[in-house]
């Protein structure tokens, strides 16, 4: 079995003659500082060619969010709330107002910082589910979703699947869709914490890292579920493959493939993990809030 990179980002399975693949299509434009690319896949071979579900990618790459001022901090959170609202209003048929209710889940560990984007990003959203029931008058006053927020964690923290948490929200609750919210793996380390993905497939968590759980899409949740996610990592055994390809050297031996694949449980971080997490939740936070809550 040869041994395969593992990637989360739908963009890096765009190379080459790719994007020919019948039943996809592939736009990349310039947005001030940034760079987006807009990858729809509506075919069973397109799904297979890219190893992606079939739906809509879009992704926005810019330096690390560590080095962007707070003007194009803004403007990206502005680009991605456009494209949030968007796609929320077409997978749930319903306008962004007080009619529509939002569950969004944040992901991963927050005791681990690679991991704790999605949490993070939960902590830092403005709910207004509550005012609906409590505040009736002010909530119809704001214009705004019904935002509910949850950070179910892990299975080594609660021993409960992220999937079976979230189905209970999702009897609790009821929302028109889900967004969840979570840290990615990339193939490349020009990608971690440069690169925000949007989705409208939803989620397998952990599948970047090899840690498999039931995903949360809308066949599992019963209501469409959106996914937005940052990179912070990437698989050394993937480092290790791509250096040796650059150097010219036989990277396609079993014996390799079997090593590659035994050291695939270690991945590496940016050394300014810590600033690229915060950064990355309070944009994301951001965004969210401006396309639900703000208007």
């Amino acid at each position: 079995m040869a041994f395969s990179a593992r990637s989360d980002l739908a963009l890096e399975g765009v190379s080459g003659e790719n994007w020919r693949v019948g039943g996809t299509e592939w736009s990349q434009r310039r947005v001030g500082p940034f760079r987006e690319s807009r990858l729809t896949i509506r075919s069973e071979a397109g799904a297979r060619a890219l190893g992606k579900p079939q739906g809509e990618y879009l992704t926005f790459e810019c330096r690390g969010l560590h080095q962007l001022s707070e003007r194009e901090e803004t403007q990206l959170a502005r680009l991605l709330s456009r494209e949030l609202r968007g796609m929320a209003e077409r997978v749930s048929g319903k306008c962004v107002g007080k009619e529509l209710s939002l569950l969004v889940a944040g992901l991963g560990n927050a005791d681990l910082t690679v991991d704790a984007i999605g949490p993070r990003t939960v902590s830092g959203l403005t709910a207004t589910r509550h005012l609906a029931q409590y505040e009736e008058e002010l909530y119809h006053s704001l214009g705004c979703a019904a935002l509910s927020a949850v950070a179910p964690g892990v299975l080594g923290q609660t021993g409960i699947e992220t999937s079976a948490l979230l189905l209970g929200a999702v009897d609790c609750v009821h929302p028109d869709l889900i967004l969840v919210v979570d840290a990615l793996a990339a193939r490349g380390c020009e990608r971690l914490g440069r690169t925000v993905q949007l989705s409208d497939v939803g989620i397998e968590p952990g599948s970047g890292v090899g840690n498999r759980r039931r995903a949360i899409t809308r066949e599992t949740m019963g209501v469409p579920v959106l996914a937005l996610g940052i990179p912070t990592v990437v698989s050394s055994a993937t480092l290790v493959w791509d250096a040796l390809s650059e150097a010219g050297l036989r990277a396609d031996s079993p014996a390799l493939s079997r090593v590659l694949r035994e050291g695939e449980s270690f991945f590496v971080s940016p050394r300014e993990c810590d600033l690229l997490v915060a950064r990355a939740a309070s944009l994301l936070a951001r965004a969210i809030d401006l396309a639900f809550v703000e208007g």
